[in-house]
């Protein structure tokens, strides 16, 4: 799994965990719905300045959405 999909992939599984919508987790995280949407489908190479916007509402360190 490349690394798009796989922070796609965590940020889905933790963002359902939360019981967020995509509206309601960017709002969180400061960004567009639609980016999260496309970042969750693994259609985004998102900056580190955006990995730790969509870290923050999980209160996780950004590298973990790598793991």
């Amino acid at each position: 799994m490349d690394i798009c999909c796989r922070l796609g992939a965590n940020v889905r599984r933790l963002r359902t965990k939360s019981a967020w919508s995509q509206e309601e987790y960017a709002d969180r995280a400061g960004i567009h719905r639609t980016y999260v949407s496309d970042i969750e489908r693994g259609r985004r190479n998102p900056t580190a300045t955006i990995i730790e916007k969509l870290a923050e509402p999980f209160g996780i360190a950004p590298g973990r959405l790598l793991d």
